[in-house]
C-alpha cells in the first residue's frame, strides 16, 4: 500500500523504517584514479567537474560526490582548488547536497585528509565522505585506523559537516555502530554500501542483502558498485528501498563488454529511467534533503 501524500510505501525495509518511495541519485563524478586514458569523458578541471554536475543535475542527481584533481590530473587535497570546484558546482546545482571526500587512498595525514572541511560559506560541504576501516584495493591497501577515523568524525561534527560513511564490508558497519553509540555520529546514519572491488564485499544479491540487513535500524542508505557490478548493485537497491551511486569514479563504460565509454550523465540517465520503471521517482533537491534531514538551502 502506498501513501500518495507522503510518498511512503507502507511496508518497513531492512532500515527498519519505511521505504521512501523518492530516490536519491549518487552520482561520483571524477574519484582519485579515474583517467581520460581510460575514459576522455573523466573530468578533472574545476570548469569540467562543474560542467559535469550541471549535466547530471539536469538528469536528476542531487548528490554530487567530489575529488579535486590537479592540472595534470593527479589527485589534490588543496583548498583552494577545492573551494574553486564547489563554488562551481554550486552556482551549477544550487540547492544540490554536496559531499567532498576525505579518501586516505593518496593523502595519509590528518591535516591533507581533513583540510577540505574548513572551507566556509558556500564552499562549505554539505558532506564528506568517511571510509570506516581499512581494506585492500585491487593493487594498494587503504589505510583507516581507528585513530584517523574518529578525528575526522570529530572535525565532521565540529563543522557542522554530516559524514557519508563509506562500507565495504560488514565489519564497517559494526564500527560505524560501536561510534554511533559513542554519540560520534547523529542519526539518522547514512551509509554507502560498496559492493564489487577486488579485496572488498563482493557484489552478488546476497551480499547486498546481508548488508543492508545489518545495518542500524533507522538508517538511510544507498549502494555502489564497481565496474560491471554498478547496474545490477543499483538496480538491487531500487528495488529494495535503498538509494544509488553512479558515476565514472565507479565505472567507466556504459555496456558489460567495455566498448562504450560512459559519461556522467548517461549513468544518471539510465538509472532514473529504471528507477521510474519500478515505481521509484528521482527525488528533487528538497525532497533528497529531508529524507537525508539536512537543511534547505
Amino acid at each position: 500500500m502506498e501513501d500518495t501524500e507522503s510518498g511512503l510505501y507502507h511496508l518497513e525495509g531492512s532500515s527498519g523504517l519505511p521505504i521512501n518511495r523518492k530516490l536519491i541519485i549518487n552520482v561520483a563524478l571524477t574519484g582519485n584514479f579515474s583517467s581520460k586514458a581510460a575514459n576522455p569523458n573523466v573530468p578533472c578541471t574545476p570548469e569540467e567537474i562543474a560542467l559535469d554536475a550541471g549535466k547530471c543535475y539536469e538528469a536528476g542527481a542531487t548528490f554530487f560526490h567530489i575529488h579535486a584533481r590537479e592540472d595534470d590530473g593527479k589527485p589534490s587535497c588543496r583548498n583552494e582548488l577545492y573551494e574553486e570546484i564547489l563554488l562551481k558546482v554550486r552556482k551549477k546545482c544550487p540547492d544540490g547536497i554536496i559531499c567532498a571526500t576525505t579518501s586516505g587512498r593518496v593523502f595519509k595525514t590528518f591535516e591533507q585528509r581533513s583540510a577540505v572541511l574548513d572551507l566556509e560559506g558556500d564552499a562549505k560541504p554539505d558532506f564528506a565522505s568517511l571510509s570506516m576501516g581499512s581494506m585492500n584495493f585491487p593493487t594498494e591497501p587503504s589505510i583507516n585506523s581507528p585513530s584517523m577515523i574518529e578525528s575526522l568524525a570529530k572535525r565532521m561534527a565540529e563543522k557542522n559537516v554530516r559524514p557519508e560513511l563509506e562500507i565495504f564490508e560488514t565489519g564497517m558497519i559494526n564500527y560505524a555502530t560501536y561510534l554511533m553509540r559513542k554519540s560520534f555520529f547523529r542519526k539518522p546514519l547514512y551509509l554507502n554500501l560498496f559492493f564489487g572491488l577486488l579485496g572488498t564485499m563482493p557484489g552478488r544479491f546476497v551480499d547486498i542483502v546481508h548488508q543492508v540487513n545489518s545495518i542500524p535500524a533507522g538508517s538511510i542508505w544507498g549502494a555502489a558498485g564497481g565496474g560491471r557490478f554498478q547496474l545490477p548493485i543499483n538496480t538491487s537497491a531500487i528495488v529494495m528501498g535503498g538509494h544509488v551511486r553512479v558515476g565514472l569514479e565507479d565505472n567507466l563504460y556504459y555496456d558489460y563488454g567495455k566498448t562504450v565509454p560512459a559519461t556522467n550523465d548517461m549513468l544518471v540517465k539510465r538509472i532514473a529511467r529504471i528507477a521510474g520503471e519500478l515505481g521509484r521517482p528521482v527525488a528533487s533537491p528538497s525532497e533528497a534533503r529531508m529524507i537525508l534531514g539536512i537543511g534547505v538551502r
